[in-house]
């Protein structure tokens, strides 16, 4: 079994979290992976991809997005790097990275043609697993009337996905291209055209064709004590972003008509949070980061119990910063997850 090497490989990551996007950077780097761009959101991606398509550059290997961005967030970019006549290469693997790892936010990033769904928060092995997958067990590329992209199916005899597609087991039914640049167009709703392409992904590592590798190990290793490093620059983040969510509940009670503009601020960074405390070894704030994303979705009350619901969460959250409660917790997890529920529950009966 070969081990791959990672050199060679192009990466583009696009996370608008500066602090993310560098780790997520530096933890590449820790794979041996050199060539490595980083961009702020999907305008920024797809405006360097139409300049690799004018230059004849195939563009990146990879492309890892996060989904939740502005101007352009990871699903249009998807989109657009799936199906725009400037996309230097519409096969790309593509790895879709949210802490909305919801059912709704999964489904649409593979109805739109992603190749992985990586969940934050994430570790080292999760990123490594996603990256072997691409490498050694690509999807054949499917053409539909309504779909292009990667064979939703993980099995050639799984069932196909819900939806409007009800497409047969096996390739006996289907039209087999062997080319990259030829564009085919299904015609009638039964049409199905499945590309059967050479893994240049995993020559380019180092694999053979037909022959899975092996992702070292001692990088891996590397790799998770990259992110321990970055344990102390997370605390650092997350406390800006406490405070952040503090002065928005400050501005909502201070706020006579909508506050749909302080709630939708507060759910974007309780997104953010909700990502990365696992990553860094702060999983209950993960969990309090996704009470707090429920809380404060969509059509939720914007009257002054929910804002001091809303602080509630951030209580309970400095107090995990503040006394370094990694892992469950324990004993002192469990007390701080109960009293935010109980606030929850107190701050609801006097609606």
């Amino acid at each position: 079994m070969a081990a791959y090497n990672f050199e060679s490989l192009v990466v583009t990551v696009v996370e608008d979290n500066g602090f993310i996007r560098n780790t997520f950077a530096n933890l590449l780097l820790s794979f041996g992976i050199k060539r490595i761009t980083t961009l702020k959101n999907g305008e920024e991606a797809i405006n360097m991809l139409k300049e690799m398509k004018r230059d004849q550059n195939p563009g990146p290997d990879i492309l890892f997005t996060d989904i939740v961005m502005a101007p352009i967030n990871g699903l249009l970019l998807l989109r657009w790097a799936r199906t725009a006549v400037d996309s230097p290469n519409r096969f790309v693997p593509t790895v879709m990275v949210s802490g909305a790892a919801d059912r709704n936010y999964v489904e649409s990033a593979r109805d739109l043609g992603a190749s992985e769904f990586l969940a934050k928060p994430f570790s080292a092995k999760a990123v490594s697993d996603h990256l072997m997958e691409i490498i050694d067990r690509p999807r054949p590329f499917v053409t539909t009337q309504k779909f292009f992209g990667p064979d939703r199916r993980r099995r050639k005899d799984g069932p196909a996905p819900s939806g409007d597609e009800r497409r047969r087991a096996g390739e006996d039914h289907v039209n087999l291209v062997y080319s990259a640049d030829k564009r085919v167009k299904a015609k009638q709703p039964s049409d199905v055209w499945y590309f059967h392409l050479p893994n240049r992904l995993r020559e380019k590592v180092g694999g053979f064709q037909g022959e899975a590798g092996e992702f070292p190990l001692d990088l891996i290793d590397e790799a998770e004590t990259q992110l321990e490093r970055a344990q102390f620059d997370f605390t650092t983040w997350a406390q800006e972003y406490l405070a952040q969510l503090s002065e928005l509940c400050t501005q909502a009670l201070a706020e006579t008509r909508s506050r749909s503009k302080q709630f939708e601020e507060m759910h974007l960074l309780a997104l953010e949070l909700r990502g990365q405390g696992g990553t860094f070894g702060y999983p209950l704030i993960s969990t309090f980061g996704k009470m707090l994303f429920d809380a404060t979705v969509e059509g939720c009350p914007e009257n002054n119990s929910q804002v001091e619901i809303a602080k509630a969460h951030i209580d309970a959250m400095r107090a995990v910063l503040r006394d370094k409660v990694e892992g469950d917790g324990g004993e002192i997890g469990r007390a701080l997850l109960q009293s935010l529920q109980m606030a929850i529950e107190r701050h609801q009966v006097v609606r």
